[in-house]
């Protein structure tokens, strides 16, 4: 049983850390979408409202790749 929920948390985990890892930011964009599925859980006071503003921000961190190294930026490294 133990190894079939392994194997099963790996297939669904494997595509998002392949995904973050072309991210500026990857571990912010893995802890808001962390904080963003155990907010969808927990009810709130106010239906909707943080949920919306913590999608909007994962989608946003999302969205942010890594800089491509320029001529110059390789340049100054030497």
């Amino acid at each position: 049983m133990m190894k079939v929920m392994v194997a099963t948390t790996s297939v669904f985990l494997a595509p998002l850390l392949r995904y973050a890892q072309g991210l500026r930011f990857p571990q912010l964009f893995l802890a808001t979408a962390a904080v963003f599925v155990a907010d969808l859980i927990v009810p709130d006071l106010i239906p909707f409202a943080d949920e919306a503003l913590l999608g909007l921000l994962t989608l946003l961190l999302g969205t942010v790749r890594r800089r491509r190294a320029s001529a110059a930026d390789v340049g100054d490294a030497r």
